[in-house]
């Protein structure tokens, strides 16, 4: 195994194709399919499974692939170190499920840092892939919630993989709607108030557990569900289908206008939004800084 035979895996998986990464990495196809082959073999798996649409990656493929991208950024580090060209100045990653609040949050850490140069993630991802960038190290902190339902799988699996989860705040359940929506006016709405509406809820993958769900009461009864990606899509289906998606109630109408409205749900459940870390070491400073902002803007509402 080499670490260039690492980065032409993270290119593949990068582009869903052979054929595209080979143009980017300027190599021949023939060579790059041999060097993933000859990789495959040595490990003992298959990272790469083909169809007629390209490549995707196997289950072993993507944790292969975490691996692969630790070692490819630590290499990266240890070059900038004791080379002569300046070090990426990488600030501050962070990965989280899909909240408003990490983003203002995070617009004002990269305002305050105030350098000409420098490099700042943010990455809203399913649940399993946040955990696992924390773990990697890949982000510094990953934002999530628990609650009655998850916290004891959640916990444990965190537990198992040395890392802890701080809280952050607590938040009573709110539905997001558009507001057009017949709901719109209502003091709070049950579960049963909205089964005539489209349930909005994000993918997770190939992971996709009940636990692992940004949403609550996701077992409930839901004649009507969408699937999505990204929060953008959430949004803009919420207003073109009159749906729905139950969440903290934080709403930033910088970021997703004034369009949404954020309705108390009667529950006996709770999301508590934190962050997690692992134990392995200290938190550094601009976390800490992030961290701060993210406290003062949510100290904003009333939850």
């Amino acid at each position: 195994m080499t670490l260039q035979q690492l980065k032409y895996i993270i290119m593949i998986a990068e582009t869903g194709s052979i054929t595209m990464a080979a143009e980017r990495l300027f190599i021949a196809q023939p060579s790059l399919s041999k060097s993933v082959a000859e990789l495959e073999k040595e490990m003992g798996i298959t990272i790469f499974n083909r169809s007629n649409r390209g490549v995707y990656l196997s289950e072993d493929g993507t944790r292969f692939l975490s691996y692969a991208r630790q070692i490819v950024e630590q290499a990266e580090l240890l070059e900038s170190e004791y080379k002569s060209a300046p070090p990426p100045n990488r600030a501050f990653a962070v990965s989280s499920q899909h909240y408003a609040f990490v983003v203002n949050a995070f617009v004002e850490l990269v305002r305050e840092y105030g350098r000409d140069k420098y490099e700042f993630t943010l990455r809203e991802l399913k649940t399993a892939e946040i955990i696992e960038d924390v773990r990697t190290h890949r982000s510094d902190i990953g934002v999530l919630f628990l609650s009655h339902f998850n916290r004891e799988v959640i916990q444990h699996i965190l537990r198992s993989e040395e890392m802890r989860f701080e809280p952050l705040f607590t938040a009573r359940p709110h539905v997001f709607v558009s507001r057009s929506n017949p709901l719109v006016g209502s003091k709070t709405v049950t579960l049963d108030d909205l089964k005539d509406f489209p349930r909005l809820t994000y993918d997770q993958g190939v992971k996709n557990s009940f636990y692992f769900a940004e949403e609550l009461h996701i077992t409930a009864e839901s004649p009507k569900n969408i699937i999505v990606s990204d929060r953008a899509t959430l949004f803009n289906l919420l207003i073109g289908l009159d749906g729905y998606t139950i969440s903290s109630g934080i709403l930033s109408e910088d970021l997703n206008g004034s369009n949404i409205v954020s309705i108390p749900l009667e529950s006996d459940e709770i999301m508590e939004i934190g962050y997690i870390i692992t134990t392995d070491r200290p938190m550094n400073s601009m976390t800490q800084r992030y961290l701060e902002h993210l406290k003062t803007y949510i100290a904003n509402y009333s939850l």
